[in-house]
């Protein structure tokens, strides 16, 4: 899957920039009072954790697709994308533009809301256990019966915590969302996701896929309500077949779900570190993320 000689997208180290903090999958970098840096790189993490190897051009696919999503969704709200193209993001930048050219965002500075908006319309992932042991999803009643990946009665909200790198995300209740972050931003932000969700899966069934599910965040720049991280990537969304669905069993998958299952075959404990995968769990992801990117946008990562 990666050779010596490709460019070590696993982590970035730019000279004359100050790194801010390393997420998950992206390097974040301050430019200047009012703009971020947002280096999107080849890391794969599954159930909060990093794993330990890379999987090659899949933070062009997540940049690139971001930029697709934020076009789309820009009537329905702002986003904090300014530019894409690293040459016009200033000298200190556009140095680096062997290593930052399609995997790059400069962004608004917001201050991020301190929890992430999850949209499903499908039973499945953690929705589908939470239903097994519950009969309902993060505090959602459900109707007894459902089957795995069935289309739920309706679109639900299910918000979780944001943890820091290396720890576990918390489901929470709407109230628990209000406590949080207020009742006036979780009302309008929760509104927002379900809208921004019926658009994206509406288009995505267009092109024969089925949105299940997916985690959206916003952040505020000067007191306006922003959509910022990525959008609709299959790193934070779950895309099927439409042609191919069937509710009751598992569902080819255009997302990191071939990983995630992948390690669920194995004994690991889904803490820190993970497992190495075989080439194949890897080459495999990453042909369905260029596939799905084609679907989406009808081209290739830039």
């Amino acid at each position: 899957m990666t050779t010596d000689t490709e460019t070590n997208a696993l982590e970035t180290e730019l000279e004359g920039l100050n790194r801010l903090h390393q997420g998950k999958v992206r390097d974040i970098y301050a430019v200047d009072d009012e703009h971020l840096l947002l280096v999107a790189t080849d890391r794969v993490s599954a159930f909060d954790v990093i794993l330990p190897q890379r999987l090659d051009g899949k933070g062009k696919v997540l940049t690139s697709l971001s930029e697709f999503w934020f076009e789309q969704t820009n009537e329905l709200v702002q986003n904090h994308l300014v530019e894409t193209d690293v040459t016009k993001m200033g000298p200190e930048i556009a140095q680096h533009a062997d290593v930052l050219a399609g995997r790059s965002m400069l962004v608004h500075r917001c201050q991020p809301l301190k929890a992430e908006f999850v949209v499903r319309g499908y039973l499945a992932g953690s929705g589908w256990a939470d239903y097994q042991a519950t009969g309902a999803v993060c505090g959602h009643p459900l109707p007894a019966g459902l089957e795995q990946c069935q289309k739920l009665p309706e679109v639900l909200l299910t918000p979780a915590t944001k943890a820091p790198t290396g720890e576990h995300d918390e489901n929470i209740t709407i109230p628990q969302l209000a406590h949080v972050i207020g009742p006036q931003l979780a009302s309008k932000a929760g509104a927002l996701a379900l809208a921004l969700y019926e658009h994206a899966a509406e288009m995505a069934l267009q092109r024969g896929l089925i949105l299940a599910d997916t985690k959206l965040e916003f952040g505020l720049h000067h007191d306006r309500l922003m959509l910022i991280d990525e959008a609709f990537t299959p790193d934070s969304s779950r895309y099927w077949s439409a042609e191919n669905f069937e509710a009751g069993r598992t569902q080819d998958s255009f997302d990191k779900q071939i990983v995630r299952d992948a390690l669920v075959d194995t004994d690991w404990n889904r803490e820190a570190p993970a497992p190495t995968l075989p080439a194949e769990v890897l080459e495999k992801t990453h042909a369905r993320y260029l596939e799905l990117h084609r679907l989406l946008t009808g081209g290739e990562p830039s």
